[in-house]
């Protein structure tokens, strides 16, 4: 069962449980109803959202289907600055005698959307390894 199922099912069934049947058995079935329902529901809107990413992805508008990789590279660019550039610039400075202190990012905000990209990333990678992709 998909977790947001699992979430709003005690909630629903409280409020609907009022008019659910008394016999276990039959209130049981409606609860197996209600839940198919739900994901149904939850599947469809999900399916809905994929239309239209694929629409947007596949938009020759750069400020339409640019943004996913705007996301990416910012995403590798403050990576990139945190833990190569700026230590690096630190160290070569401070062999020339110079002490600057560098300007540190705070990518603690980045990172989830960076984990976000990446676990789509892998999934695209376990789809052509398994064969399914185009």
């Amino acid at each position: 069962m998909l977790p947001i199922v699992s979430t709003l099912m005690p909630i629903v069934t409280d409020v609907i449980g009022r008019f659910l049947p008394e016999n276990p058995q039959k209130r049981a079935e409606a609860e197996r109803e209600i839940t198919a329902a739900l994901t149904d529901h939850l599947a469809k809107i999900d399916l809905a959202q994929l239309e239209i990413s694929k629409i947007s992805a596949a938009h020759r508008s750069v400020w339409v289907a640019g943004w996913r990789p705007c996301v990416g590279w910012v995403c590798a660019a403050a990576l990139g600055y945190t833990y190569v550039v700026q230590p690096l610039m630190i160290f070569i400075m401070a062999q020339t005698g110079h002490l600057v202190e560098m300007p540190a990012l705070d990518i603690g905000g980045l990172m989830p959307i960076l984990m976000g990209m990446l676990g789509l990333g892998g999934l695209r990678s376990f789809e052509k390894v398994k064969g399914v992709a185009r």
